[in-house]
């Protein structure tokens, strides 16, 4: 299988093929995806259009392992989690499928990241091994060619420093922050660098009280004094990530789609600008599953944007149900 082609899809009709045949080696070869779909009494020959493909409920991460049979991990992604939480694996097989996946997408949305400084307020994720997104951010700070690229743990007064001098310096820069130490940054030091782009990955880790993305998004514009905070769709079952300018509305590449089910029907799907759970089609996935069925809530808009609006409540006893009728 010649795994780059992805990357080069331009139509509907290359998106769809490429799903097609990926399906099928999955259903092929990996026996936990097999078993579901084999649970839905879907025959895979009337499968003709991505939208019949079956979407594995994203919560099997937890309890299965999702390869290809025969294949052996490179590395194994984990999500975080409190205490005695069970996390969610994502064991991959091939890493150059993910870096082709997260360069191009970032060079598609960002521009040349050698041109980029790239900064990291990311404590939590530092402080634990297995994340996918340090994995990426690593492969950015190490691709750029600005000396200023770096993390910062809990040392403010040293970013502080740097945004200023990349400020002066007419530098493009991009800081990923987890939303609780953004906020903790704010409150203690004033930095007016419009052209800053935050990206805002999302968490308050049991740090703060949890806040809606709008309370928090403004606090950080104003913080910042920014026009907008940039925000990553992204999570440990995938490979691909889709990204925001601003107001929560996010646009992703052209081997990755999002898909609105039907909240009371999870094998229906619904039309565009109704809101909905979240369907992801990761075609970088190919050694796991491509078709996940995440616990997000979201809509599309008619020019394939879409938004995430929160997650299911009592989502894992919802996800899995089919597997356990």
């Amino acid at each position: 299988m010649d795994t780059q082609q992805i990357f080069e899809i331009q139509s509907d009709k290359q998106f769809n093929d490429n799903c097609l045949s990926i399906f099928r080696y999955q259903y092929d070869h990996c026996q936990t995806y097999k078993q579901y779909v084999d649970y839905l009494h879907i025959d895979t020959k009337d499968i003709a259009h991505y939208t019949q493909i079956p979407f594995l409920p994203i919560e099997l991460f937890k309890s299965q392992e999702i390869i290809t049979s025969g294949s052996v991990p490179q590395v194994t992604f984990s999500s975080s989690g409190t205490t005695g939480m069970i996390t969610s694996k994502h064991l991959v097989v091939d890493a150059k499928l993910y870096e082709s996946s997260f360069r191009k997408a970032f060079k598609q949305f960002y521009g040349d990241v050698r041109d980029i400084a790239v900064l990291a307020l990311l404590p939590s994720y530092l402080e634990r091994s297995g994340s996918s997104l340090i994995y990426m951010v690593d492969d950015l700070i190490k691709s750029s060619e600005q000396p200023e690229s770096g993390y910062f743990l809990y040392n403010h007064a040293d970013l502080f420093t740097v945004l200023q001098k990349l400020k002066q310096k007419n530098t493009k820069t991009i800081l990923f922050g987890v939303t609780y130490a953004l906020l903790d940054f704010v409150e203690t030091y004033e930095i007016d660098f419009p052209g800053l782009i935050i990206m805002e990955t999302g968490g308050m880790k049991g740090k703060r009280k949890e806040m809606i993305r709008e309370e928090v998004h403004d606090l950080l514009r104003e913080g910042f004094n920014v026009p907008a905070i940039h925000s990553e769709y992204g999570m440990t079952e995938l490979l691909s990530q889709g990204y925001s300018y601003g107001k929560g509305i996010f646009q992703h590449p052209n081997w990755m789609k999002i898909l609105i089910r039907d909240t009371n029907d999870p094998l229906t799907l619904i039309d565009n600008s109704r809101t909905g759970a979240i369907n992801v089609i990761d075609l970088a996935n190919i050694y796991s599953c491509s078709f996940i069925a995440t616990q997000d809530l979201g809509k599309i808009y008619p020019d394939g944007s879409f938004e995430v609006l929160g997650r299911f409540d009592q989502s894992d006893i919802r996800g899995c149900n089919l597997l356990v009728q």
